[in-house]
């Protein structure tokens, strides 16, 4: 599914973050930047270990913040690591919104063009898909709008059709309802 906020366009598909060619990937992580397993154990096996090499020079983030590193042997040049919520944790929300708008915020700090985002937190942080789907893209809705960006394609790349399916679902209907307003 694509559509068009603005000059970027948005774009919803399944399959495997690993393999995108955009500018950065979004990686699910924790806050002390360890990737071990879900996209963070794809994303090292993939691009090798000058990635966590990077994320143990910088140290870990906050859960709501993002830093940037190399993309090491990805077709994607850089890594965002975006720290999402553990459930049970506390104001999960804000801080799933927070991990959305940093991850988007980095990329056009870098001038970057194109960037493909995971579902954050909903493997082993336990945060619920459609939870998930409605403030992702809602975040990310209200992001291109302001028009600040220097983002061209902004892909969300779902690992599996129960996650495409949510995500679609949540997308049409963001749209209509921004389409009433």
């Amino acid at each position: 599914m694509k559509t068009k906020v603005g000059k970027t366009e948005l774009e919803l598909i399944q399959g495997d973050i690993t393999e995108m060619d955009t500018d950065a990937i979004v990686n699910a992580a924790n806050a002390a930047l360890k990737m071990g397993g879900g996209v963070a154990g794809a994303i090292l096996r993939k691009g090798g270990w000058e990635i966590q090499e990077e994320c143990d020079r910088i140290g870990g983030t906050y859960v709501g913040g993002a830093v940037i590193t190399t993309g090491g042997k990805l077709k994607a040049k850089y890594v965002i690591h975006a720290v999402g919520p553990r459930m049970g944790e506390g104001d999960e929300d804000r801080k799933l919104r927070d991990a959305t708008r940093n991850a988007l915020r980095v990329a056009d700090e870098h001038g970057l063009k194109s960037i493909a985002l995971p579902a954050i937190s909903t493997g082993i942080f336990g945060f619920p898909m459609d939870r998930a789907a409605e403030i992702m893209l809602k975040t990310t809705l209200d992001y291109l709008k302001e028009g600040q960006t220097g983002l061209e394609r902004v892909v969300y790349v779902l690992w599996g059709d129960d996650a495409y399916k949510t995500f679609e679902a949540t997308l049409q209907k963001l749209l209509s309802e921004q389409e009433t307003q």
